[in-house]
């Protein structure tokens, strides 16, 4: 199955106030994004800070990157990113996953599927409903003729099957149900955004 297993990470501390060229530049980026009438944890992890945006950027290459690495990069202290992803990770601005690619493993069956909400429900609850299965690697409520898309990926074709027997037929929370399986592949970019803003 696919996996999304959270990676542990250390806990963010106190901001290091160190003295020096790295911790100039710092207070540079800093005056140039930070609001002065928010906490400073809170203008430190805010998702325009354009340290924030280029550490992001690395750990969506690799998100086990060292925080060393990223520093090395950026040209600033260890502290200073170990700080700023601890303090993104605590606003919920920042997950840190592994993504298991279900198009590089031996999956035998998966598809898009379409799902209209019957009118006595909501995409919220059937999206919560649905998402629980492990089957289920994406949702998405969406505007158009189908309230949300819901991606299904099985080992089995009858596994695929019985899911869509169980959970998805003859069910009262859901209207139509519209079955889309891949023909050919042509771009897979399958984990996070790399152009984040």
């Amino acid at each position: 199955m696919a996996t999304d297993t959270r990676v542990t990470a250390e806990a963010a501390g106190a901001p290091q106030d160190s003295k020096g060229p790295a911790h100039d530049r710092q207070k540079r980026r800093i005056g140039a994004s930070a609001n002065s009438s928010l906490p400073r944890s809170a203008t430190l992890s805010s998702p325009s800070d354009q340290l924030n945006r280029a550490i992001v950027r690395l750990l969506q290459e690799d998100g086990r990157l060292p925080f060393k690495a990223i520093a090395e990069k950026l040209d600033v202290s260890e502290g200073t990113v170990r700080n700023r992803v601890g303090w993104m990770k605590s606003s919920g601005m920042l997950r840190i996953v592994a993504v298991a690619d279900p198009t590089a493993m031996n999956y035998r069956a998966d598809a898009m599927l379409g799902v209209k909400v019957a009118p006595s429900s909501s995409p919220a609850k059937v999206g919560e409903r649905l998402a629980v299965h492990p089957e289920v690697v994406y949702i998405l409520w969406v505007s158009g003729r189908f309230d949300l898309l819901v991606e299904i990926v099985s080992e089995s074709e009858e596994d695929f099957l019985a899911f869509l027997s169980k959970h998805c037929f003859d069910q009262k929370d859901i209207a139509s149900v519209e079955v889309m399986t891949g023909l050919a592949m042509y771009k897979n970019q399958f984990l996070l955004k790399q152009d984040y803003p």
